[in-house]
């Protein structure tokens, strides 16, 4: 890990209106809309080399803030700052499942910003790293889960970005896939690039990253290291599923007093303007 900071968000937070139905508009009177809070003050700082995990129950607003990262969409209130444009392992939107293998391979190279001559000199080297043999001039459409998780994480990582976004992508495939995955990962740390992962699963966290985030209904609960906050969060975890909500206050209570609440961040242009503001704050 090096001291240049890659991420940093403060206090950030997303809502959502939500009418009946289900959609988020609509000519019905907005009396009548329901406000959803996805994010509730996020802050915290990442920097090169690090590899974070963030960990939280379905709906408590991982992939909402993994989105805000990546500029896919904006917070309600708050600040975003990136050292580089994040990629989103992503592209699944952008496949086909009538084309096959190859064709999604170009598909998706170009959906992320290569020329045509960068995808002629990458495709194969992805179609060889996600090592479905000869499934990849065949329809998607006939690709097992499994299958479809490696090509799309070969494709999202065929170029090394400064900051790698990875949302339940590992959740699928076997073994082999996720070892292969996380030296790819890796190698994005070596070259001093940052890493999130996101999962409700704390194992998948505690294989990949070195620091876990825990958010749990769009509030920040600690963070700290992988495997004390994994750990606390698969006991939280167990205790939700026994419907024990006083144990799940205990650990998460016990978690926030040793990690404490995020630490109030600071830029140095803004430091500077209050010691030229007001020096006798500093004086000694």
């Amino acid at each position: 890990m090096s001291d240049k900071p890659t991420v940093v968000l403060r206090n950030v937070k997303k809502t959502y209106y939500v009418y009946p139905g289900g959609s988020s508009r609509s000519l019905v009177s907005r009396r009548k809309r329901t406000e959803v809070e996805a994010l509730k003050g996020i802050s915290f700082a990442t920097f090169a080399g690090e590899s974070i995990g963030l960990l939280g129950k379905n709906g408590s607003g991982k992939s909402t803030l993994l989105s805000i990262v990546a500029g896919n969409e904006s917070p309600t209130s708050g600040e975003v700052w990136v050292s580089a444009r994040p990629t989103l392992l992503g592209v699944g939107a952008a496949l086909q499942a009538h084309l096959s293998g190859r064709e999604n391979v170009r598909l998706g190279l170009l959906a992320m910003g290569l020329t045509p001559a960068e995808v002629a000199e990458l495709e194969m080297p992805v179609a060889e790293w996600a090592d479905i043999g000869e499934a990849i001039d065949r329809p998607l459409n006939t690709y097992s889960s499994g299958m479809r998780a490696r090509l799309r994480f070969a494709i999202s990582t065929a170029v090394k970005r400064d900051i790698l976004l990875v949302d339940e992508a590992l959740s699928t495939g076997d073994a082999t896939f996720a070892a292969r995955a996380k030296e790819r990962m890796d190698s994005f740390l070596d070259d001093a690039g940052t890493v999130f992962l996101v999962s409700h699963g704390p194992a998948a966290i505690k294989a990949h990253c070195t620091r876990a985030i825990w958010i749990n209904e769009g509030e920040f609960v600690c963070d700290g290291p992988v495997d004390e906050v994994a750990d606390a969060y698969r006991a939280w975890s167990h205790f939700s599923a026994l419907k024990r909500p006083d144990k799940m206050d205990t650990i998460i209570n016990r978690v926030r007093n040793k990690y404490g609440q995020p630490r109030q961040i600071v830029f140095d242009s803004e430091l500077a303007r209050t010691i030229d503001t007001h020096p006798e704050y500093f004086r000694q």
